[in-house]
């Protein structure tokens, strides 16, 4: 059996499945990412490949090649106009199985053949005057070429095209007697068009009103339609038999790998359509190089995609998106970050887990360059309400969620906590924080901990403190800027005094004159 191609997968695509969204999805807000993706692009079902993260440099590298293909222009003016004629191609299949009327719905179908027909050949024609550099578009010409010069295909055109150049020689006449139409053999007539034109050319007197109505083409026929062509048929039963069996006998005549390929290449056209608004508001994407054995990460002029998205998308290209550094050298594994409120903390810790997703997904990432690892998973842990369901308290509910992290993650995860034992003491906060921050070293697995708890930045070497920063001179103003920094002592004075309205513009306020 011939293997299937596939420009997502180098060796056999898996068995489709319903994949469920993984649970950091929300968190690190993927889930509003995968739905803009899906937008315009519904009927193609790519959620599950969304929610697929790759777990080989191989099969990550696969797909960075296809990326590169496809980024250039000419390579993409071939493969979309491919798209754009199985769009129309399955616009006709959809009629063909919808509408009433079994002439016309085997009509569509033929038109349907046609352009399915007419669309591969045209994408032969265009990638075999390409250079490609990929393995999966190169698979795809080469499955094309064969496929447009077996037997089968060029048998299936002919039969198309000899069809419908006989429906379209079919000739006959209608006569209209008041409410009576009647169907006849066509008969060759004399154009009584000309002398009409010409007899009342005399009486003309400059321009008038156009009485003519217009005609108005719908997808579905009227029942006067529909019985005109039933009259048609019966005057023309060899053609419209054959135009029958033709229907039935290529039920399936779309090619799984041509189909595979028309679904999967939409998974790449829709993330760069996405990013293309950001790159052309000045924001860099990159194609990061990946590695399964080596946790050195270093992401420069990153930021969060689904932030910046909304910024450029309300701000156009007056949006401002602070970009943002990450590194973690040698043996180096746990940010732990710290700094005042809405100083940008939350969006670097999702910019840090959307970064791996979307690298093991083998698209380009936000930034200008990258190095990332490859993760088996990605774990996250953001703070949430609580729930009537599960009758836990905030704090028992947040140790039940990190327990469950700890006890599946291992040391190839990637793990997210974010503003962890916030609704406890600072003491409890510290005692907790201590031991996770333990397991987590001890793992050795790569993690972000937002806390509020500045003493967990000094754990140990493999911990490194990072701080959010505010404007020197002005201390109320955030930066959103996330530089290498010791914590200063000051985070969680200043979440209390922003827990009680005693910060610093709260206090300026009231003191003014």
């Amino acid at each position: 059996m011939e293997a299937q191609v596939s420009i997502l997968f180098d060796l056999e695509p898996p068995a489709p499945e319903p994949v469920p969204e993984p649970d950091c999805f929300a968190d690190l807000h993927l889930d509003r990412i995968v739905g803009w993706l899906l937008d315009r692009h519904e009927q193609y079902e790519l959620a599950p490949l969304y929610r697929q993260p790759l777990h080989t440099v191989e099969a990550v590298a696969y797909r960075q090649a296809v990326v590169r293909d496809l980024e250039r222009a000419e390579v993409r003016a071939a493969v979309g106009a491919f798209a754009e004629r199985m769009r129309l191609m399955r616009r006709h299949l959809r009629l063909a199985r919808t509408l009433h009327y079994a002439c016309q719905r085997q009509r569509w179908f033929l038109d349907a053949v046609g352009v399915y027909c007419e669309t591969v050949a045209a994408l032969r024609e265009s990638l075999c005057e390409l250079e490609l550099g990929s393995d999966g578009l190169r698979r795809i010409r080469d499955h094309v070429t064969r496929l447009c010069t077996s037997a089968s295909f060029e048998a299936l055109g002919e039969q198309a095209a000899g069809l419908q150049q006989q429906l379209a020689a079919t000739r006959y006449l209608i006569h209209m007697n008041g409410m009576t139409v009647r169907v006849l053999a066509h008969e060759e007539r004399p154009d009584i068009g000309g002398e009409v034109l010409e007899t009342f050319a005399k009486f003309a007197q400059g321009a008038v009103k156009d009485y003519r109505a217009r005609f108005r083409e719908r997808d579905e026929m009227n029942h006067v339609e529909a019985q005109i062509l039933d009259g048609v048929a019966q005057l023309h039963p060899g053609v419209f038999a054959e135009l029958e069996q033709f229907c039935q006998r290529h039920r399936d005549y779309v090619d799984p790998d041509v189909a595979r390929f028309d679904r999967e290449l939409q998974f790449y056209l829709a993330y760069l359509e996405l990013i293309a608004p950001l790159r052309a508001a000045g924001l860099e994407f990159c194609e990061p190089r990946v590695s399964r054995e080596s946790k050195e990460t270093r992401v420069l002029e990153t930021f969060d995609l689904a932030l910046a998205r909304q910024l450029v998308y309300a701000g156009g290209s007056d949006a401002r998106v602070v970009v943002n550094d990450i590194g973690l050298d040698g043996e180096e594994r746990v940010i732990v970050l710290t700094g005042p409120n809405n100083g940008g903390k939350t969006t670097f810790a999702r910019t840090f887990g959307q970064l791996h997703h979307l690298a093991a997904l083998g698209l380009p990432v936000p930034g200008s360059s990258a190095r990332l690892f490859l993760p088996d998973r990605v774990f996250t842990h953001f703070e949430r309400e609580e729930s009537i369901e599960t009758l836990r308290g905030k704090f028992e509910d947040e140790l039940y969620r990190i327990h469950a992290i700890l006890e599946h993650a291992t040391a190839d995860s990637v793990i997210v906590l974010n503003e962890a034992f916030g609704s406890t003491t600072l003491h409890d906060a510290e005692l907790v924080g201590t031991r996770v921050l333990e397991q987590l070293v001890e793992l050795d697995a790569l993690c972000v901990f937002v806390t509020f708890v500045d003493e967990l930045a000094g754990l140990g070497e493999t911990v490194v403190s990072m701080m959010s920063t505010v404007d020197p001179d002005e201390p109320a103003v955030r930066t959103f800027r996330v530089v290498r920094r010791a914590a200063d002592g000051l985070a969680y004075a200043a979440a209390i005094a922003h827990k009680y309205g005693l910060g610093y513009e709260t206090l300026k306020r009231r003191v003014a004159p």
